[in-house]
């Protein structure tokens, strides 16, 4: 499994596009901030091609339900690793996932 870094690129379950933002600044891999616990939540969704009557698109992720190391932390906070994964608030309610395309670097991975 690899870290995740701000670089990396999350998808929504349509294929629309997940904003980063890191909330720590002081660990990076290549330039690239480290994300941590909850970094992937509450996030916007750009692009998401799920549009119709009574079909709403996916616009934020929701909380993170797997996918943080549960023995790298940093500040306190575990860092998100590859299998990230959690729900968006489209349509239908509960079943459209957000996931890890890409984890933004490939040089540093941990177990777990």
């Amino acid at each position: 499994m690899k870290i995740l870094v701000q670089e990396a690129i999350l998808r929504c379950g349509h294929d629309g596009k997940v904003e980063n933002v890191a909330s720590q600044q002081w660990v990076h891999i290549k330039e690239s901030p480290i994300l941590v616990a909850t970094d992937p939540q509450g996030r916007d969704i750009s692009m998401c091609p799920h549009i119709g009557i009574n079909i709403k698109p996916c616009n934020k992720t929701m909380p993170v339900t797997k996918g943080y190391s549960t023995f790298i932390t940093i500040g306190g906070k575990a860092v998100c690793l590859d299998t990230v994964e959690g729900f968006t608030d489209g349509t239908p309610p509960g079943a459209v996932k957000y996931t890890v395309r890409r984890p933004g670097q490939t040089m540093v991975g941990s177990t777990a």
